[in-house]
């Protein structure tokens, strides 16, 4: 297992968490999350989830592991229901979200968190996991529903998108729907030009913080065909609204327009109204202060040609 571990004092400051038990460290999109866990020899991490590993220097979310000998269906109605593998509900103090395949009957694991997404619990059941020899409890979706409700509470937002850095470390953002042709502009950049990608499906944005470029994109572990998946980040200077046609046509969008077609790409919780003022609020910020693009391609390497070409 790849952790990294916590001081006893430093550990202490999590509710309700003895010294001593094993701390493990995970950034993504500027988020931090800090995993006190116990039964230690049980746990390891997804390797989507390595590249992010980090050292222990502050949290945005701290998230205290239990092992119960098994866990209850919850009774009534549910804020949000996934249809396959989660749900959510309205607890006491925040929220529960409750993860595990409907045809194996009881919840394999429980996520109890507060309103702000900044403190929570997470209950293992030993019923369902004792059958394997090591488990992750970050495994997917768990993490990235952590991190999409909690950039509720920041600028910034999830998006739909391929993220593609230049030798010059200047970034673009192509943002589309499941076929857009997310992967395919991935391929194409990698085999006409020497690029990083931060992920070639899932891309954060927020302010940035350390340069004048406005924005910054943030590579995550949920990757697309092509499984790049970064933890490094970039300045963002535009983003392309993917669309399959004939040729290859630019057309600059009105702030108005564009926060329309992002909001149609983003991650955002719906089950509260908040958080979706919060996104359009966002994006209203991503749109008047970055050039956004809708890009009519093809897919070959006319298409990056082209963008190479662009000049705002």
């Amino acid at each position: 297992m790849k952790a990294i571990v916590g001081s006893a004092e430093e550990l202490a400051t999590l509710a309700g968490v003895e010294p001593g038990l094993q701390c493990r460290y995970v950034s993504i999109g500027g988020v931090t999350l800090k995993v006190a866990e116990e039964r230690s020899e049980r746990l390891a991490s997804c390797p989507e989830l390595d590249p992010f590993l980090t050292s222990g220097e502050g949290c945005d979310i701290a998230i205290r592991v239990e092992w119960v000998s098994g866990l209850s269906p919850m009774q009534g109605c549910a804020l949000f229901d996934s249809g396959t593998t989660w749900r959510l509900y309205r607890s006491e103090d925040g929220f529960q979200f409750d993860f595990g395949a409907r045809s194996l009957g009881d919840p394999q694991k429980r996520l109890i968190v507060d309103e702000d997404f900044r403190r929570a619990t997470l209950q293992m059941s030993a019923r369902f996991y004792d059958q394997f020899d090591a488990v992750d409890p970050l495994a997917y979706p768990l993490d990235e529903l952590l991190i999409v409700h909690r950039l509720t509470q920041e600028k910034a937002i999830e998006l739909h998108g391929c993220g593609i850095v230049r030798a010059d470390g200047i970034g673009n953002l192509f943002v589309g729907h499941s076929g857009a042709g997310k992967s395919t502009t991935t391929r194409l950049w990698t085999a006409v030009e020497d690029v990083a990608v931060l992920s070639d499906d899932r891309i954060i944005v927020r302010r940035d913080e350390v340069g004048h470029w406005g924005m910054r994109m943030f590579g995550t572990p949920w990757h697309g065909e092509a499984r790049y998946a970064s933890a490094a980040s970039a300045p963002l200077a535009r983003i392309f609204v993917l669309e399959h046609g004939l040729g290859n046509r630019l057309t600059r969008l009105m702030p108005g327009q564009a926060v329309g077609e992002l909001f149609a790409r983003a991650f955002v919780p719906f089950h509260r109204h908040e958080y979706l003022g919060s996104a359009l609020d966002f994006l209203q910020e991503v749109a008047d202060t970055i050039p956004v693009y809708r890009y009519s391609f093809e897919p070959n390497e006319s298409a990056v040609r082209q963008i190479q070409r662009l000049r705002d």
